[in-house]
């Protein structure tokens, strides 16, 4: 089976905040992994998919994927 892309493991994060962070810390790892493999710094994420769309609710994650080792921004939709 193949590595997932940085979208694959992004869109797992999608669906793991959706039921409850259920597995979210190994997400973060394949997702801080496939960024490494592209050789890209950063996660981007549509904030219009999260289930705290608010301020606090993206700084909470930005700071929790921190601590992780993945820096995480949101695109401007």
């Amino acid at each position: 089976m193949s590595e997932p892309t940085v979208a694959d493991a992004t869109n797992r994060i999608y669906e793991s905040l959706n039921a409850d962070n259920a597995d979210i810390d190994l997400h973060i790892a394949t997702l801080k992994a496939a960024l490494t493999r592209e050789g890209l710094k950063e996660a981007v994420f549509d904030p219009a998919k999260l289930v705290q769309n608010n301020r606090s609710g993206r700084k909470l994650m930005q700071a929790y994927f921190r601590q992780r080792g993945v820096t995480v921004k949101f695109s401007v939709t």
